[in-house]
């Protein structure tokens, strides 16, 4: 064995949690110290002096060097006595055990001598036959009459007060079923009443004991469909409370506003108050609206950012997109309960009050208008299984509303532009007019038997919109038709004009195929009438202003020398030549006649102003007594 092997034989001390008893403190002084007969203060003064300057050292280093000096042999010798002290201890108590299970088989075979012959040891069986050892009661000596008084009548005195404690324990329970069968009552009442009012009521999913109230709608999306199912919840008196989980406590809604330039012009209205807020139906409302509402504004999010190339922006609670080049919409999740902030924070006027109330109910059935295409979707077979996930498309939210108000915009200003061209050329006394037919691709007539009437009215302003203008130019025979079509959904985006005219008198002359900005459109509707114009200048019959057959024979002739840029030229016999230049646009309309030689008469660019030049403008808003363009026309063609 090798010379530092060690073994320990005790047990790890642990310190108690609680001290020694004092019985115990005070074996332990009398052993260590002697009796307190002995002890004196002075000899424990000097006990605590002699303490004080003891090293504490001291006794680990003598038992250090008595460890030092012990030899091999030695600890061996030790090592071997202790093992066997430990063997003997262990084989006295194994002894001892088989006494004791001896003298209790023993003591058992008197009853039941087969299984104590079982446990009893091989030396016993030949010792002591089985039953010799047995074990009777002795009967206790006869208690006085008193004695048994008193306990007959300590016995009655348990039982009538057990039997009370039973019976106040029984009133107890009675009470209380009593109150639990109010309360339960009460509960399923109010919960009845709130499934004959057309909520689903049904068992929780993790939670099969409790009842909830599905208020959702279950062709949301995951995220909102999930949180739209609440428990009912008793209190102590029986109450229904709905516990809403993940809903807010505060009502929210989806705020529309509308700004023009630069300034606040239209609100979406609160929704109105409950007048009873805490009823459990009011609560119900309240959740379903805040789930709706914030479904709502998660898509309309979600959209808007698949719509940054038409203008769309997006912040933190904020959706904003444009309508015109000075009006846009705001769109942002606000508490209901900001009372008249909801409404008047930052409005300068309610001139578009009605724009922001119809813009929040169209965002919202067209919400409700997906969730029925889901459900049509998901009662339709699936399609085939392919290896990558379809992803779900974004509502068509803010696309159709986009859509109506920038085609609603375009036809506004187209509309205006031809009342004002109609305004000029009538002050100048040339009859022209227009017909107008907004959202002409609107057809409500049309029917679709596979789909209720309810989708067949959202489905129509889900395609794009279509404007058409249409009307008779100046010159006989000369029509215009122009078509605005605005498309959100699918390219090409925008609001595009498509113009088409008729003019026998210059048939090459086209319009582009599709123009998209207003200015464009405008110059090209612009021209075209000028252009007009002059054909009705050119085609202008000739009659005597003043009666006179002479003077009306000594009129000149007027023929487009570059219709393009509005110009006329007129040649005389006599070597006089004139040119007209005519300009026209929303507000004015402009004709300039000066005479020029025959050689500047081919010239294109415009003359310099000369005295002898004259000019007549007439405008929008019109100048009470002037002539007409064509007596004007009819003045300077005198030589």
């Amino acid at each position: 064995m090798s010379d530092s092997f060690s073994l320990p034989l005790r047990p790890v001390s642990e310190k108690r949690e609680r001290p020694d008893p004092l019985p115990v403190e005070i074996a332990q002084i009398n052993a260590q110290y002697g009796s307190f007969r002995d002890v004196t203060e002075d000899s424990l003064r000097a006990k605590i002096e002699a303490d004080k300057n003891k090293d504490p050292w001291a006794d680990e280093e003598e038992s250090d060097k008595a460890s030092v000096d012990e030899d091999t042999t030695e600890r061996l010798d030790q090592l071997y006595k202790r093992r066997a002290a430990i063997n003997q201890f262990a084989h006295q108590a194994h002894m001892e055990a088989m006494f004791a299970l001896d003298f209790v088989s023993l003591l058992l075979s008197k009853h039941t001598p087969r299984q104590a012959e079982m446990s009893m040891s091989a030396y016993l069986k030949q010792v002591a036959p089985l039953g010799s050892l047995n074990a009777e009661i002795v009967s206790p000596p006869p208690k006085p009459d008193s004695a048994a008084t008193d306990i007959k009548t300590v016995s009655r005195g348990w039982r009538m007060q057990n039997f009370n404690a039973a019976a106040n324990k029984l009133l107890d329970s009675a009470n209380r079923l009593e109150t639990e069968v109010t309360s339960e009552t009460k509960y399923w009442n109010e919960v009845l009443a709130v499934k004959e009012k057309g909520w689903k009521v049904c068992r929780l999913p993790r939670e099969r004991q409790a009842l909830g109230v599905q208020y959702g709608f279950l062709e949301a999306t995951p995220i909102f469909r999930d949180r739209g199912l609440a428990a009912l919840r008793r209190t102590n008196d029986g109450s229904l409370i709905l516990d809403k989980g993940l809903v807010p406590p505060k009502a929210r809604t989806v705020r529309v506003r509308v700004r023009s330039r630069s300034q606040i012009t239209g609100c979406s209205k609160r929704r109105p108050a409950s007048d009873n807020a805490e009823s459990v139906e009011s609560r119900i409302l309240q959740a379903r609206d805040t789930v709706y509402e914030e479904e709502l504004f998660h898509e309309l999010v979600r959209e808007a950012r698949i719509l940054g190339s038409q203008g769309v922006t997006t912040r933190q609670n904020l959706v904003q997109f444009p309508v015109s080049k000075e009006q846009e919409v705001l769109l942002d999740l606000v508490d209901d309960d900001q009372g008249s902030l909801f409404e008047d924070e930052g409005v300068s006027s309610h001139e578009h009050d009605v724009v922001a109330d119809a813009l929040a109910h169209g965002i919202r059935i067209l919400l409700a208008h997906a969730h029925r295409q889901n459900l049509r979707r998901r009662t339709q077979p699936p399609p085939p299984l392919v290896p990558k996930r379809r992803q779900t498309p974004e509502y068509q939210l803010l696309r159709p509303v986009m859509a109506y108000l920038q085609h609603s915009s375009q036809v506004r200003w187209l509309e205006s532009l031809f009342k004002d061209i109609h305004q000029v050329l009538k002050s100048a006394g040339i009859t022209w007019d227009f017909t107008a037919t907004p959202f002409s691709s609107l057809s409500l007539k049309r029917a679709n038997n596979e789909l209720p009437k309810v989708e067949t009215l959202v489905q129509e302003f889900l395609l794009p919109y279509e404007s058409t203008f249409a009307g008779q130019l100046v010159a006989p025979q000369s029509s215009f038709r122009v078509k605005v079509r605005t498309n959100v959904t699918s390219p090409p985006f925008g609001t595009h004009y498509e113009i088409s005219v008729h003019m026998p008198q210059y048939p090459d002359v086209r319009p582009p195929n599709r123009i998209g900005l207003q200015d464009e459109a405008a110059f090209v509707l612009t021209h075209f009438v000028l252009l007009d114009i002059l054909t009705s200048i050119t085609q202008a019959k000739r009659s005597p202003l003043n009666g006179s057959k002479q003077e009306t024979d000594r009129r000149l002739t007027w023929d487009t020398a570059y219709p393009h840029s509005g110009e006329l030229l007129a040649l005389s016999s006599t070597g006089l030549c004139k040119k007209m230049k005519v300009s026209l646009s929303r507000h004015e309309l402009t004709v300039q006649v000066y005479s020029v030689g025959r050689i500047d008469a081919l010239d294109p660019s415009p003359a310099d102003q000369t005295p002898a030049m004259r000019s007549q403008t007439w405008k929008l808003d019109g100048t009470p007594g002037q002539c007409s363009l064509m007596d004007f026309v009819a003045e300077v063609s005198k030589e």
